[in-house]
């Protein structure tokens, strides 16, 4: 979800913040549920593990962002949430938003507008996920997450974390974006990617 702007004063102030380090869990799948967690700073992962061990990526919040919406309504975590940068994120319980949804239409229609928006990035990301070409895959996310200038890109994480969001192995994403640069189609510097021209 986007950001907890429909949340009242007062389940604000009944928050409490923590802060993750890289690698960190937030909750493991499996565990009690306590509530919604907005990020404040940083990037929190959702993903599964298998029984293999193999572990397979859901979802991303950034700074603003919150995640474990579905906890408000199931005793237990399906999930595991894994700060993938250093973050800070902050608990509202849940208790406090459920009687919010309950005695108020106004919240309650503001949090399903925004669980709405969270479903239209999730079919983006299936969208995503089902172009063949890492090429092609890798344009369509910068195509849609460039930053008002039109030509940069502020990435979040580490792009082994990217590759995993975008479904691609990171040797993959690094041969792609290798490509791409002496195309002269992008420059990388830092955490940030910048088109050559504008989309």
């Amino acid at each position: 979800m986007r950001d907890a702007d429909w949340l009242p004063a007062e389940v604000r102030k009944s928050g409490i913040t923590r802060t993750l380090k890289r690698g960190e869990a937030l909750f493991r799948s499996g565990e009690p549920t306590v509530g919604l967690y907005h990020v404040l700073s940083g990037t929190v992962r959702l993903v599964r593990v298998d029984g293999s061990g193999r572990e397979t990526f859901l979802y991303s919040a950034d700074a603003g962002g919150t995640l474990a919406e579905a906890s408000l309504f199931s005793p237990t975590y399906h999930c595991d949430a894994i700060a993938a940068t250093a973050a800070s994120v902050r608990l509202y319980p849940k208790a406090a938003i459920l009687e919010v949804l309950r005695r108020s239409p106004e919240a309650a229609r503001a949090f399903m507008a925004a669980l709405a928006h969270q479903v239209m990035d999730l079919r983006t990301q299936l969208e995503r996920r089902n172009i063949r070409a890492a090429r092609d895959r890798v344009w369509h996310f910068l195509a849609l997450n460039v930053g008002a200038d039109g030509v940069t890109v502020q990435l979040h994480g580490s792009l082994k974390d990217l590759a995993t969001d975008l479904g691609l192995t990171h040797e993959a994403l690094y041969r792609t974006l290798a490509r791409m640069t002496a195309a002269g189609e992008i420059k990388r510097s830092g955490g940030k990617i910048k088109l050559s021209r504008p989309v």
